[in-house]
């Protein structure tokens, strides 16, 4: 048998959120799993689909692979996480860091969500920094990288890091640390942990969204190309790093399904418990100064 040392992986790129899935196996046992997949969720309609991950499973259905996880490197603030999907057609277990249980606390009053439980049980696994479990004959370890958010997780296997939204291409720079729980001072320091690895080391990113000066999608890049990422170069110090991400983050825009992401994937994907009518609803808080109702004539 031949001796797979290094996973296979193949990333699926969602172009409507700029988002990469990754297909990851032990070639070996043909064990796999799913890192940030995606639900198709049409924000105008309400319409919910599954082709994203259903191109995944077909692949690994064609190719004989049996997924045994769905992992998350965060709870997403721009796309809706397909892991409860995979798991009721595969059986895959659901996998995220253990500080979901603080993103779950920052926003379980934001959305209202009484039915929420805020101990991490929705998931089926909890990681902590330096946990080590298996993919078949390999080694998957899970680093904890807080700053985007407070429950950030990277997963190690072999020579390869999937980065979930501490870093994107060097060209594009690094990830926001703005919203709530959010930490620039933790995401510089998540970073450099990051780049402590062997300058060969691959790093996969979550997302890539195309700058002007470049023609195609890449999600891939090394450490050593990472040391030349345009918010990181020339030593930058935690201090300028910090100045520059919070100059930085007060001019971007909300994700646009920062809403509904962030109520559905805090559940582990799972939608809020459906109404009498047997239709589930997303929350939508409204913020103003005064309503219509109160504004006299």
């Amino acid at each position: 048998m031949t001796n797979y040392k290094e996973p296979e992986i193949e990333g699926f790129f969602d172009e409507a959120t700029n988002t990469i899935s990754y297909l990851v196996t032990d070639k070996n046992s043909k064990k796999s799993m799913i890192i940030d997949p995606v639900l198709d969720y049409d924000p105008a309609s309400g319409e919910v689909d599954t082709r994203s991950i259903d191109n995944i499973l077909k692949v690994a259905n064609e190719r004989d692979y049996k997924i045994i996880y769905a992992l998350e490197t965060h709870a997403h603030a721009d796309h809706l996480s397909g892991s409860p999907y995979i798991k009721a057609k595969t059986g895959a277990k659901i996998g995220i860091g253990e500080h979901i249980k603080q993103v779950q606390k920052i926003f379980r009053p934001v959305f209202n969500a009484t039915d929420l439980k805020t101990d991490g049980s929705d998931f089926d696994l909890l990681f902590k920094d330096g946990e080590k479990f298996k993919l078949g004959e390999l080694e998957v370890e899970v680093l904890y990288t807080p700053g985007h958010t407070p429950a950030d997780v990277s997963y190690k296997i072999g020579n390869n890091i999937f980065v979930g939204d501490t870093l994107f291409m060097p060209d594009y720079g690094t990830a926001r640390a703005d919203f709530p729980g959010g930490d620039a001072k933790k995401l510089y320091n998540s970073i450099q942990k990051l780049l402590q690895y062997d300058d060969d080391v691959k790093l996969y990113m979550c997302h890539d969204y195309l700058p002007q000066n470049r023609k195609e999608y890449v999600w891939v890049s090394t450490v050593k190309e990472q040391k030349e990422n345009i918010h990181l170069k020339g030593n930058i110090t935690e201090e300028e790093f910090v100045a520059m991400r919070q100059k930085r983050d007060a001019t971007l825009s909300v994700p646009k399904l920062l809403l509904p992401s962030i109520q559905v994937n805090i559940r582990a994907g799972r939608f809020p418990k459906a109404e009498q009518n047997g239709v589930h609803y997303l929350t939508i808080p409204v913020k103003a100064k005064r309503f219509p109702e109160q504004i006299s004539s």
